[in-house]
Order: C-alpha cells, then sequence, then structure tokens
C-alpha cells in the first residue's frame, strides 16, 4: 500500500493542476485583454433600424446650429463643432474645447460615457462635422457603443422619416460623464514633427488648398472622396481599402489624418475605423496649429 501511495499522490496532484490550469484557461477567456478593451465599439446603424429603437439612443446632429433648428431628427441635440471649438493661447484657431468642458456639454444633455450614441449629419453643410462629432467621442474615451448614421440626414428624409424643428432636443435626466482621455487618438505638433518618419500622413482638404502646401510627405485624399451617392454614405471598407491602396497608403502603417482645423480630418479618422483599421490618430490642430507650432514656420 505504502509503494503505491507516491504514484497516487502524483495522479492527485496532477489532478489538481490539470484543474487550475482549466479554470485558469477559462478566467482568461472570460476576461477582456487590453487590446480588445481599448477597441471603440463604433459602427453605423441605418434609419429604419433607429426608427424602430431610438428611445434607447441619445441623438448627436453634428451639423451647424441652424440646420439642426430647421429640421432634425426627432430627439436630436445639436452638437456641431462651431460650437465647441476656440482660438486657443497660441493663437490657433478650431481647437476643441477641454475635455472636462465637453463633459459638462454633454451630462447636461443626459449622456455619460455608457450612453449609446447616435451621430448624423449631411456631409456636406457639417464639413463632416459628424465624423469629428465621433471621433471626439472616442477621444473622451466613451465606452458606450456609437453609431454613424448612414446616409445621414438625407438618409432618414430617403426612407420617409420625419424631421422636427424648433429648438430643445430629448429631455433625458442630467448626467455625469466620466472622461478616460484617449490620448492615442490625436496628436500634438510636436510629437508628430518627432514621429514623422513613422506615420502615414493624410491630407483631407480640398485639392486647391493641397497645392498651396501641405505638410511634408503627406498623401492627398480629400474628404470628399470618403463618402459616395446623393445620400453621402462613407465608403464601404472595401472601398475605403482600395482607396488607400490606389494612393499606396500601407494599411499597416499608423495613418494620422489633418485638414484645417481637425473636422474633416476626424471624418477622415472615423471613416478608417469603420473601415475595421487601426492605429488612425486625428491631428486635431492640423495646418493652423502646423503653420504657428512647428519647428519649420
Amino acid at each position: 500500500m505504502r509503494k503505491g501511495t507516491p504514484q497516487v499522490t502524483r495522479f492527485f496532484c496532477k489532478g489538481i493542476v490539470s484543474t487550475v490550469l482549466l479554470l485558469l484557461g477559462l478566467a482568461c477567456l472570460s476576461l477582456p485583454t487590453e487590446a480588445s478593451a481599448s477597441e471603440d465599439d463604433l459602427g453605423l446603424i441605418e434609419p429604419g433600424d433607429l426608427a424602430m429603437k431610438s428611445a434607447g439612443w441619445a441623438i448627436l446632429d453634428g451639423r451647424p446650429r441652424a440646420e439642426w433648428t430647421k429640421g432634425r431628427l426627432p430627439g436630436a441635440h445639436s452638437f456641431s463643432w462651431e460650437d465647441y471649438t476656440r482660438t486657443d493661447r497660441e493663437g490657433v484657431p478650431y481647437r476643441i474645447w477641454h475635455p472636462h468642458e465637453l463633459a459638462k456639454v454633454l451630462g447636461e444633455m443626459g449622456i455619460d460615457e455608457k450612453t449609446p450614441v447616435v451621430v448624423y449629419g449631411d456631409a456636406d453643410t457639417s464639413w463632416g462635422g459628424e465624423g469629428w462629432a465621433v471621433w471626439t467621442l472616442a477621444w473622451l474615451g466613451h465606452r458606450g457603443p456609437v453609431r454613424l448614421l448612414d446616409g445621414g440626414v438625407q438618409g432618414w428624409k430617403a426612407a420617409g422619416l420625419s424631421l422636427e424643428e424648433g429648438s430643445g432636443g430629448d429631455a433625458r435626466p442630467a448626467a455625469t460623464y466620466r472622461v478616460t482621455l484617449r490620448e492615442d487618438l490625436n496628436i500634438s505638433t510636436a510629437d508628430l514633427e518627432k514621429g514623422l518618419d513613422g506615420v502615414t500622413l493624410i491630407d483631407t482638404r480640398s485639392y486647391w488648398e493641397w497645392f498651396k502646401g501641405h505638410l511634408p510627405g503627406a498623401v492627398h485624399i480629400p474628404w470628399t472622396d470618403l463618402f459616395t451617392g446623393k445620400e453621402n454614405r462613407p465608403l464601404s471598407p472595401r472601398a475605403y481599402r482600395a482607396l488607400l491602396a490606389e494612393k499606396g497608403v500601407p494599411t499597416g502603417r499608423p495613418a494620422v489624418f489633418y485638414c484645417t482645423g481637425g473636422i474633416r480630418s476626424g471624418y477622415g479618422w472615423t471613416v478608417h475605423r469603420l473601415s475595421g483599421l487601426e492605429g488612425g490618430r486625428n491631428y486635431e490642430g492640423s495646418t493652423e496649429a502646423w503653420e504657428r507650432l512647428s519647428s519649420d514656420r
């Protein structure tokens, strides 16, 4: 009996170790990894789908406030870049408000960091402001789902859905928006200068602006090339990747989008992320900051 004891003990110990390893493995499967925890819950939503379940979403209109007043999705709040940017101390215009100022605005709308949010615009009068709004939420560390309305206000009307007029949005109870800033989604002028060799710069401005001058080594993809059709729907992932290939942009290299003040480039960043590509940043200061703050000025 004693001779068998070591074998039984070894078998028993192996059983315990195997069980522990199995439980640890299962636990690891159930825990989010660092990569998955940082991913944005970003996607598109069709007008009909939003109409059927709009009560579960806060809705932000990225167009100018005047357009929002004339006709908007029912319950939508105005969230135009024109109202939430300013000229900073260095004289750089179009700089985004401080994160905690934006958090206060969102909280007053009844939006916290976990609230499901739909953003829309028209990719025209908004200058891609809906993309800027999506990027802003991601930069603030929004943890709830964010959806861009496919086709924007044009798609909503084409689906036979009604708009409302006047002032005021959905009356939600005030909330507290907790910011967890995603510094990896923005880049300063100084950091961009240091890392120019390691990124692909994508200039989303017009052809005229591009020909007048652009950042060193930049590739030109006007933001108007990033949407298509009469409803200005963002390019599909396949079409966007094909556009990058046509322009010689490698998908395995970090992309930094810029324009004049981070608005159109915010739309570029959004289309990039909707295509499932990682490593994109919005140079929020854009050419206005580069011209005033870079060492080449």
